[in-house]
């Protein structure tokens, strides 16, 4: 974006609301306000950018790494679907490359829903209220209407050897799909002589002043 791309006439400047306002007109405090800003901005994008690339070079590192290691060391390096650690030689950093996957439930969730809710009938007089409110709380959807996959996927996790309760929880497994996925770089530095390692912040809310 061309912060410096000026379409108004000479000698005037545009309000938020398109208006046009000679520059004479215009307080210094609201010029210096939009020079600061401006300012902030531009050095936004360079930063931005910066990191763009470093995320683009370091994926394509890694790959490169994990395919050298493959091929001339016959290693397996990395996790499953793609996430890895690396580590310097003496342990002092690490890297970790982490893809998170986007789940979204397809209509057979409604079926699990429905085999779930005839458990719980069936089971008013024995069943806690713990394990009715659990089960409630993983159906419920936020105010976007999106369900909690953490909570859906954690009813998978109960002991329960009700014929239904668990072809409600193949219908979930089977209901399950990944919609698209999302690749994140994070690095470490070891904390002193400990085991214990602290992020190095690549997020601008994150990093200490």
């Amino acid at each position: 974006m061309n912060l410096n791309q000026n379409t108004t006439p000479a000698g005037y400047w545009q309000d938020a609301k398109g208006a046009l306002i000679p520059v004479d007109k215009i307080k210094p405090i609201d010029r210096a306000r939009d020079e600061l800003v401006k300012e902030l901005v531009a050095k936004s994008y360079e930063l931005s950018a910066l990191l763009a690339a470093f995320k683009q070079q370091a994926f394509a590192d890694i790959a490169a790494f994990v395919q050298l290691s493959a091929e001339e060391y016959n290693a397996e390096v990395g996790g499953k679907k793609g996430n890895l650690t690396l580590y310097t030689f003496d342990g002092s950093y690490k890297i970790v490359r982490a893809i998170s996957e986007n789940i979204r439930f397809d209509e057979r969730l409604q079926a699990a829903k429905a085999l779930i809710d005839e458990c719980l009938k069936d089971w008013t007089a024995g069943a806690s209220s713990e394990l009715k409110a659990i089960v409630n709380s993983a159906f419920d959807a936020d105010k976007q209407g999106n369900i909690s996959t953490a909570k859906i996927l954690g009813l998978r996790r109960l002991d329960i050897k009700d014929a239904r309760w668990l072809t409600a929880m193949t219908a979930i497994g089977e209901a399950i799909q990944v919609v698209g996925s999302k690749a994140y770089i994070r690095v470490y530095e070891r904390i002193g002589d400990t085991d214990q390692y602290r992020q190095i912040p690549l997020d601008l809310a994150a990093v200490a002043l």
